[in-house]
C-alpha cells in the first residue's frame, strides 16, 4: 500500500515541476527581445501555458494560481498591476465554467476552447487598456491569431507531461 501513496506523490511532485518549468520557458519566450517588425507575431506564451494547464490539470490549476500567474506577467511585460491577472481569472473561470459541461475533450474541441481563452484574454486586455489609458490598440489581435496556430505545437510538446 505504501508504494501507491509514494508513486502518487512522485506523480504530483513531476506535475507540479513541470508546470513550474513551462512557467519559466514561457516567461523567456515571452520578454525575449525581438525587432518590433517580429514581436508583433510573437504568441502569448504565458497564457497559451496557462491555458494548458487549466484543461489538461484542471484539479491542480485554479483561479488562484491563474491570477499570481497573471501578476508575474504584469511584473515581466511592465504593464499595469492587475490587468493582466485579472484577464487570467476571467480565463480561468471561463475554462472551469465551460469544463463543467464539456467531459470528454477531442483535440478540436480543445483547441476550439484554447481559441476562445486567448480571444477573451485579449479581448479582455484591450478594454481595459482602453479605459484605463484611453488606447486602443488593434494590433494586440495579430497575437492571438499566431497563439491559435501554434498552439497544436505546444500541446503536442506538453502533453505527455500530463500523464
Amino acid at each position: 500500500m505504501p508504494n501507491t501513496a509514494n508513486s502518487a506523490k512522485k506523480s504530483n511532485t513531476h506535475i507540479y515541476l513541470a508546470m513550474a518549468i513551462s512557467f519559466v520557458l514561457a516567461s523567456v519566450l515571452s520578454i525575449y527581445p525581438l525587432s518590433a517588425s517580429i514581436a508583433l507575431f510573437r504568441p502569448m506564451w504565458l497564457v497559451m501555458v496557462l491555458v494548458f494547464w487549466l484543461i489538461f490539470q484542471p484539479a491542480r490549476m485554479g483561479v488562484i494560481l491563474a491570477f499570481f500567474i497573471g501578476l508575474g506577467v504584469d511584473l515581466l511585460t511592465d504593464s499595469r498591476l492587475g490587468q493582466q491577472a485579472l484577464c487570467a481569472v476571467i480565463v480561468a473561470f471561463f475554462v472551469k465554467f465551460i469544463s463543467g459541461y464539456l467531459k470528454q475533450l477531442s483535440s478540436g474541441l480543445v483547441w476550439l476552447l484554447a481559441s476562445a481563452c486567448l480571444l477573451i484574454y485579449q479581448i479582455s486586455l484591450v478594454i481595459l487598456h482602453f479605459f484605463t489609458q484611453a488606447v486602443f490598440v488593434p494590433e494586440l489581435f495579430v497575437a492571438v491569431f499566431t497563439s491559435i496556430f501554434v498552439w497544436p505545437l505546444l500541446v503536442a510538446v506538453m502533453i505527455k507531461y500530463t500523464r
